[in-house]
């Protein structure tokens, strides 16, 4: 399933293949949280962009229109129209971010509804069996994401449960894999490494799920409130105790940068919601740096976004343009601003591979890794 074509120091240039495609890595994973992507993108402007890999979110497909929904219209590919590689995460991070909203127990989390207040229950088998409803290609591990930075003892006990978690959840994706009428049976599973910031405890951890030999391994738990050093600390710390016949994915991570150097430490997948979000607010990644198209110096400015980019936005509208719908409120204004960023983002992982492929990744990095973390 997963193959390295290619290293160059930790960096690594492989391949993954999965029932509905090949996914050549390293790569950005595009963020459709409820089956779409947040700015009017299509599967088929998903396609025009570069796009390898869609992700969603179990949680909120739970809620809308419910996974049975989804299961009976053919599967979450069918139901988006998407046909390529899908991964869904487990609802885990809905541990963290619905922390007001939750009770934490050995079975479970109760949560309230962010939506309408009614009480949900997800625990490993429920968050599985959801999944399986979806017919991802990627099951996440259900797992509990801790704050950076946490008590030792609580975050110790985190992870030991993460880890019950963990085989409860390879048992009940194996059983629902076998069942008649599976929507696609050839879902696998990616554990999720956790340990806060704590080093001894993310090694513990990933060794110990190391041992289930799993699809692939996630690190998550990270770019929630401790600063970037400390998480390219953490991923130094794990690498050497990470399979390395499987892939690895820095959860919910990054800046352009920070997939430069996630890359440069060995990981070979990424998502983050921070090129959509960023676009619909005016901000926009390029190659010199990111820009804020809402700045009244781009009233007259004719230029692409990004003389260096050849998205189909940068091929068609100017800077002024889309200062123009921004400012007049036009719900075009975000459509073509995350279609630009998340261009970006592909197009950043294909020249990463690129570099790699020549062996030219360390020159890439001294390139590009401080300048695209830069303001215009």
């Amino acid at each position: 399933m997963f193959q390295i074509l290619k290293t160059q120091g930790r960096a690594r240039r492989g391949v993954f293949t999965c029932p509905h495609g090949t996914v050549q890595t390293p790569v950005f994973m595009n963020v459709g949280t409820q089956g779409a992507i947040k700015g009017a993108l299509s599967a088929r402007d998903l396609r025009e962009i570069g796009c390898q890999i869609e992700l969603s979110n179990t949680y909120h497909l739970h809620l809308r229109p419910g996974d049975e929904v989804v299961r009976t219209l053919g599967g979450l590919h069918r139901f988006m129209t998407w046909d390529g590689p899908i991964l869904t995460d487990s609802g885990g991070f809905q541990v963290f971010s619905l922390a007001s909203l939750r009770k934490i127990r050995e079975e479970g989390v109760y949560f309230a509804s962010h939506i309408d207040g009614r009480k949900i229950f997800m625990g490993p088998e429920e968050s599985m069996q959801i999944q399986s409803n979806l017919g991802s290609d990627i099951a996440m591990a259900f797992d509990e994401c801790v704050q950076n930075p946490a008590p030792y003892d609580y975050v110790k006990a985190s992870c030991e449960r993460t880890y019950r978690w963990l085989v409860r959840c390879k048992a009940e994706l194996d059983r629902c894999s076998r069942l008649p009428g599976a929507v696609n049976p050839g879902q696998v599973l990616f554990g999720i490494n956790q340990g806060g910031t704590y080093d001894d405890l993310r090694v513990w951890h990933m060794r110990e799920i190391a041992k289930l030999d799993l699809a692939g391994y996630g690190i998550g738990g990270l770019a929630v409130g401790e600063p970037t050093e400390v998480m390219y600390r953490i991923l130094d710390a794990l690498g050497p105790w990470m399979p390395a016949d499987k892939p690895r994915y820095l959860m919910g991570v990054g800046t352009p940068s920070n997939i430069i150097e996630g890359v440069a430490r060995g990981v070979d997948f990424f998502d983050c919601v921070m090129p959509a979000r960023n676009a619909r607010h005016a901000k926009l990644f390029t190659w010199d740096g990111a820009r804020n198209l809402k700045n009244a110096k781009y009233e007259r400015d004719d230029r692409s976004i990004d003389s260096k980019c050849d998205c189909p936005v940068c091929r068609r509208y100017s800077r002024a343009y889309l200062h123009h719908l921004f400012k007049a409120g036009e719900m075009l204004a975000m459509r073509l601003s995350v279609m630009h960023n998340l261009y970006f983002y592909n197009q950043l992982a294909a020249r990463i591979r690129e570099a790699l492929d020549a062996g030219q990744f360390d020159a890439f990095r001294a390139e590009y890794s401080e300048k695209l973390s830069q303001k215009i």
